[in-house]
């Protein structure tokens, strides 16, 4: 692994002549080297064991069509000029004399590999890059720097960086749309040589720019020492000439672009003699200037002659902090590791690029907290190989040797270890900082990780130098380590402990040159690792892989000769057993509803029991029988001694069948013709044939009796399967679709924007692309495959057509195309999506009889994922019919029929997601606004549209007169809201055609709840304030009309009395009348539709009256209670009226237009002072309810006490004892007072009250309390008042006489009554 390559023997010197049987062939040009074997397949951990694990698992596979699960997986094959080329340098050099440079660049997806002068570029991530790679030449003044000694065209020498032009582009568009703007920066390690050029992808093609390192600079970088190496390695021989680096060699090399400039880029390199270099490309020339120099681990600023004493070798490796610019960023950070910290820079890029150093933070020193600690006991040198940063760059982790000395056997090995860091906790350091920082500023993430605890001792240094570190591949967590031997090792942290997994390949496939991650397919976390080779070609290591087949550390280092622990092999055969029982997971059903919608990744790893192997096998056999001779037998029977129905959902063995069937790679199917797989008759054939075999097997499961078993016990499983036909059926129409676009625009005869702009390829073939693409990067086993290939195969996959439409939308529809073209293209789609889905919807009306009850069950076309793209389609239609010009004026009608289309699958898969929810008992009420929501945006925007097409006089399709487009577009567009309950475009409807038939027949079939259409007409009809319209509706609605109109109670009565109903009439109106803000009841905006607050004393009388009439008029047996109580409560409102009256300004205009409660009215009179006033408090208690006057007895016993103080008792006691007052004297004073008038009113024989008198809440006298259960009467009140000792005898006397006598209404004073 981490050792320099040892000569060995090749694979059929030590194995025999013959390949091992069923070994994958490596795609590789013919054998051009004696004694080559003929395949190179990448082994895992070691070399023999691995060879003899692949060729008898190769074998299980061609019977089984299982794949070994820790094998790494052939991504694409080298251009086939690369091949001629290989093939022109072996002729021209010796075996070994020849090294080629390449690499992977993850942020262009794009790989690279120079052979001579050529440079060839290519993306991995297509299948077929003999059609789609760029050749570059270097420029032949370049082949030879004169006095340098050295040949240009050395292939290990050189270090490549891309620039990305169009990085302005959102993150969600990088998948769909690959860049198209790149320019290259070529730099050669040794002689310095820079070669630009701007853009490759440029239809133009100009001279890259070049500068090549003047004399004065090698020589002032040249010291005695370096003279004495340069004569010793010309000693040596061409292959440790080539391997070996020079002190003032470049090591790394990072660009970015100049923001706001025409295609110009910095460049930065470091070299081991301690210098950085900057380089400012442009499209006429490369200006370079040494910005700093590295001395005594500080770096010093410009060309000062600083004598390097630091570290041999360093700095080492340079990286920008942030992998990603962005229009507003004006600098850049970047990182630089040597030998003992790490520092960090800022490049402005303004006109001289201007460089700042940040911070630099110590990595190895005294303290083990904060990196790593020197000086410990066996401790001899450390040496920080390389370093990386994530994407979010905060965590950076560094790759780090150390040599150690065995204090016991004396014996010298190296530990290789990964450091994570981190920025402290709460330390933000922005872009746009430009002064220097003091202070610590990372911190360790977490313990430092050994990869080897005891690897072979490295004699040469520059070995260790050749490592390099990549970050950010699946699994989540893992980096992957490249060695200078041409090998590839992913370190995984798993389960609390390091797992390695290597990827090594025979000296015959080469090195590995460059390792990188699959970019994701959408804006999570990225994929697999991908590996380009010498020879080989581009693999890649899957997810799965890493888990599996890694193992842990070995205790001596393994290299391309084999491990010298033998333990491992051991712990290989064991994974590889495991491999075989273990079943990928798939991400559950319910992520895909969430709202979150990620790609499918492996969540985690199941076990597969033997039962589940043994029932799948069984049921595979049984239906291979059946399809050979048609008969069942006792299939059922062993099918469930097999368990084969005891699991649920895709993990049932016969969902797992059904997927196999309709997912099936045909091996013919592979071709590298790309777009041409779509005029091939095999795809229809084979989609065809999976149908048919899908058929048959519905058929075995109906004949065995499994249809049955599964409809009452597994429901998500049958329902599975028979959405696998749904699906299949769906890819077929969406195939025959295909045909017919291709065929329409080979003829130009289907297109009105048939130019000159017009794209060659259709958006569904772009939508195919990317769908294909992005089952590509989530499975690493097809990768080999085209993308269209893989789209028709992977039927069970047909929700990522909705996904893929969502995410990358813009780029689907061409918004940087002119208007007619997205139009153009936005029919397409829609067409796709709509014939996907109604073929769906007839294949499940089809067979409805195969299905099971649907209870809870939601189709696959009613997700998440499925309705976020037809609404995303639908909205963007729907912007273009409400924005669209006049130009593309005649295609309204066709976005007008695609939309509708379009909104009623949307809707529909809406309603059977939100049935699905209700069943279940789940929360629906988020789903249903949002289903509210978008479906009264479609209908009133298609309704609204319609209009205008009338209203423009644009004719129909076939040329109908506007009559009859009038009816056909809205009998289709009527029957849709009917459907859907869009109330307010039915409403629209019949208001625009004022046809009240019309209305009232909609009105009558439309009975949802709450009343249905007709409620939401009579809410629309009062909004307005057309009330006569309403109450008409209410002829012929009498029930709907009622409960609308309980919340509308100013006319409820009209309609009860419309009814006949008088008694419900008089409530309504007593009700009505006595409404109040605080008591009534209804909520304020309700009161205030129904004109509650606005409501006068004179309206409540009026109400009162009509009560009063509505009560006759419907007599019975409580209409004299009825009318007592309204008098009662007129009497109220009239004492309201005389008590106003009496109040000054203010105070009326609080309460004139208000309903006092009668408490209220009592406590007002009570406050007001004014003479008389008191007595109407006795007179409100009188018409108030015997209820009211027990509740409120404090009171009552209130006014009684306010009563006795109207009158001076003392000067009456006085006066009677100084003139000797006669009895006549004495009652005819007495009947002048409040007292008297007061006990007349409440306990006198003309005394009128509602309900009981007060006799039975407050007697007049004390006698007879206990019998009666009183506590107190109006003695006891008076009792306590100050004048009752001497004037006590003629306050009783008062309400004695009161109680006895009666008072006209002429001579007492009275209220009147009415």
């Amino acid at each position: 692994m981490f050792s320099p390559g040892t000569k060995r023997l090749n694979l059929s010197s030590r194995r025999g002549s013959q390949a091992a049987p069923g070994s994958p062939a490596t795609p590789a040009a013919d054998n051009r080297v004696p004694n080559r074997p003929a395949t190179g397949t990448p082994a895992p951990w070691a070399p023999r064991l691995s060879v003899l694990a692949r060729a008898s698992a190769a074998k299980e596979d061609d019977k089984s069509g299982k794949v070994d699960p820790t094998k790494p997986v052939f991504v694409g094959e080298f251009p086939h000029v690369i091949r001629d080329e290989q093939a022109i340098l072996h002729q021209k050099h010796s075996l070994g004399d020849t090294c080629i440079s390449g690499g992977l660049d993850h942020g262009t997806a794009l790989s690279w590999i120079i052979c001579g002068d050529k440079v060839f570029i290519w993306s991995y991530l297509l299948p077929s890059a003999s059609k789609n790679f760029i050749a570059l030449t270097i420029p032949s003044n370049l082949s030879e720097v004169e006095g340098a000694g050295r040949s240009i065209s050395e292939g290990s020498s050189w270090l490549l960086c891309f620039v990305k032009w169009d990085f302005t582009h959102k993150s969600t568009r990088r998948v769909a749309q690959q860049s198209k703007s790149v320019g290259v920066v070529l730099c050669n390690k040794r002689t310095r040589a820079v070669i630009y050029w701007p853009d490759i992808y440029s239809d133009i093609k100009s001279t890259p720019v070049s500068s090549i390192a003047s004399e004065e600079e090698l020589n002032a970088i040249a010291s005695p020492a370096d003279e004495n190496i340069s004569t010793k390695r010309q000693r040596q021989g061409s292959r440790s000439r080539s391997s070996s680096a020079g002190p003032h060699d470049f090591n790394s090399l990072i660009v970015s672009p100049i923001l706001n400039s025409q295609e110009e880029c910095a460049a930065l390199a470091c070299c081991s003699k301690g210098e950085l270099w900057q380089f400012h490309c442009s499209r006429h020339a490369i200006h370079r200037k040494r910005v700093y120099k590295c001395a005594q681990g500080s770096l010093s600023q410009g060309n000062d002659a600083v004598q390097s004493t630091g570290g041999k070798g360093y700095p080492r490796s340079l990286v920008w902090r942030f992998h990603h610019t962005s229009l507003e960023e004006s600098s850049r950070q970047f990182f630089l590791l040597t030998d003992h910290e790490i520092q960090c820079f800022l490049l402005k890029f303004s006109s001289d690029l201007e460089l700042t150093k940040l911070w630099s933070d110590e990595i190895i020193g005294d303290d083990g907290e904060l990196g790593i600690k020197k000086g410990l006991a066996g401790q001899k040198h450390i040496w920080p190989l390389d370093v990386q940063v994530d994407d979010t760059g905060k965590v950076i982790t560094i790759l780090v040797a150390i040599l150690c000395k065995d204090r016991v056997s004396g014996s010298s090995y190296t530990q290789y270890s990964l450091l994570t860091m981190q920025y402290k906790s709460g330390l933000n350091i922005s872009s746009d900082v430009g002064e220097t920082i003091q202070g610590r500023i990372l911190e360790n993430k977490a313990p430092i990780q050994v990869i080897i605890p005891k690897a072979r001792f490295e004699k040469d240094e520059n070995f260790l130098f050749s490592m390099r570190l990549r970050v950010g591949g699946r699994p989540s967590g893992s980096t992957i380590i490249l060695s200078g031997d041409g090998t590839a090792t992913v370190s995984y942290y798993y389960r609390n402990s390091t797992r390695l997994y290597q990827f090594d390949l025979p000296y015959d496939a080469g090195k590995v040159l460059d390792a990188s991650v699959l970019p994701s397919a959408d804006d999570s976390e990225d994929g697999a690792w991908v590996v380009l080779t010498e020879k080989a070609g581009i693999w890649a290591i899957p997810e799965k892989a890493v888990i599996l087949g890694g193992v842990e550390p070995p205790e001596r280092s393994l290299s391309r000769k084999g491990s010298s622990n033998g333990a491992s092999t051991q712990e290989e055969r064991r994974n590889l057993a495991f491999a075989r029982e273990i079943a990928p997971r798939r991400a559950s059903s319910e992520a895909w509803d969430s709202g979150d919608r990620q790609r499918a990744i492996m969540t985690g790893i199941a076990r597969r029991t033997a039962q589940d192997e043994e029932s799948e096998a069984l049921l595979s056999h049984l239906f291979h029988d059946f399809l050979l001779s048609g008969q069942v037998d006792d299939s059922l029977g062993k099918l469930k001694n097999a368990g084969a129905f005891e699991r649920e959902g895709e993990a049932n063995v016969f969902a797992r069948t059904s997927k196999s069937i309709v997912d099936t790679l045909a091996k013919h199917w592979t071709t590298t013709r790309g777009a041409e797989i779509l005029s091939m008759a095999v795809v229809s054939t084979q989609l065809k044939d999976k149908q048919q075999k899908h058929q048959k097997f519905l058929q075995f499961l109906a004949l065995s009796k499994g249809h049955e078993e599964l409809c009452t016990k597994q429901r998500s499983s049958l329902q599975n399967i028979l959405e696998h036909g749904e699906k299949l059926a769906g890819m077929i129409q969406l195939r025959e679709l295909q045909n017919t676009i291709s065929q329409n625009r080979s003829t130009a005869v289907d297109s009105s924007y048939s130019g000159p702009e017009y794209e060659t390829a259709s958006a569904l073939w772009d939508l195919i692309q990317l769908v294909g693409e992005r089952a590509r990067r989530n499975t690493v086993l097809l990768m080999d495959r085209d993308n269209a290939e893989v789209f028709y195969s992977k039927v069970s996959d047909l929700e990522e057509v909705f996904y893929c439409l969502e995410m990358q939308l813009d780029y689907l529809v061409g918004v940087e195309q002119p208007l007619g073209v997205q139009v153009s293209r936005a029919f397409e789609l829609s067409d796709a999506c709509v014939t996907i889905i109604r073929t769906a919807m007839d294949y499940r009306k089809e067979y409805h009889l195969w299905y099971p009850p649907p209870e809870g069950l939601a189709p696959w076309y009613c997700q998440l994922i499925v309705r976020n793209g037809l609404w995303s389609l639908a909205s963007f239609m729907l912007q273009q019919l409400n924005d669209a010009s006049f130009d593309t004026l005649s295609a309204k009608p066709k976005i007008f029929t695609q939309l509708e289309a379009l909104t009623e699958v949307l809707l529909e898969a809406y309603t059977g997601a939100i049935n699905a929810k209700v069943e279940r008992g789940e929360q629906e009420k988020g789903l249903l606004e949002e289903y509210w929501s978008r479906r009264d945006a479609l209908l009133n925007s298609l309704y609204q549209q319609t209009k205008d097409l009338l209203r423009t006089g644009q004719q129909d399709f076939e040329g109908n007169k506007q009559d009859e487009i009038h009816k056909d577009l809205l009998t289709r567009l009527l029957g849709v809201a009917k459907q859907h309950e869009c109330y307010s475009t039915l409403w629209n409807i019949c208001c625009d055609l004022n046809d009240s038939m019309l209305l009232k027949t909609l009105m009558q079939e439309s009975m949802g709840p709450k009343g249905g259409f007709s409620y939401y007409v009579f809410e629309q009809l009062y909004a307005r304030r057309q009330f006569s319209k309403l109450l008409r509706l209410g002829e012929e609605f009498p029930e709907e009309m009622t409960i609308f109109l309980k919340q509308h109670r100013d006319l409820l009565w009209l309609h009860e009395g419309f009814l006949h109903q008088f008694p419900l009439a008089s409530e309504t109106l007593h009700e009505l009348a006595l409404s109040q803000d605080e008591s009534s009841g209804l909520e304020a905006d309700e009161e205030a539709e129904s004109g509650y607050r606005d409501l006068t004393l004179a309206d409540r009388k009026r109400f009162l009256n009509l009560a009063k009439i509505a009560a006759l008029a419907g007599s019975d047996d409580d209409t004299e209670t009825k009318m007592k109580r309204l008098e009662a409560d007129l009497r109220i409102l009239k004492l309201q009226e005389e008590l106003l009256e009496h109040l000054d300004e203010e105070s009326k205009q609080n309460i004139e237009k208000r309903l006092l409660r009668p408490e209220d009215l009592i406590t007002l009179c009570l406050d007001s002072n004014k003479p008389g006033l008191t007595l109407r408090a006795f007179e409100i208690f009188a018409w108030t309810s015997s209820s009211f006057r027990r509740r409120h007895r404090a009171l009552l016993e209130e006014c009684w006490k306010s009563a006795a103080d109207e009158d001076d008792w003392g000067e009456l006691y006085r006066a009677s004892m100084a003139d000797g007052w006669s009895d006549e004297e004495t009652m005819r004073i007495l009947r002048s007072t409040v007292l008297f008038q007061a006990s007349s009113r409440c306990y006198g024989p003309e005394a009128e009250t509602f309900e009981e008198g007060f006799d039975e809440v407050l007697p007049h006298r004390q006698e007879g309390l206990a019998s009666r259960d009183l506590e107190c009467s109006v003695e006891a009140i008076l009792m306590q008042h100050k004048f009752f000792p001497d004037a006590g005898k003629l306050m009783l006397t008062a309400i004695e006489l009161g109680s006895l006598q009666g008072m006209s209404e002429g001579e007492d004073g009275a209220v009147p009554m009415e």
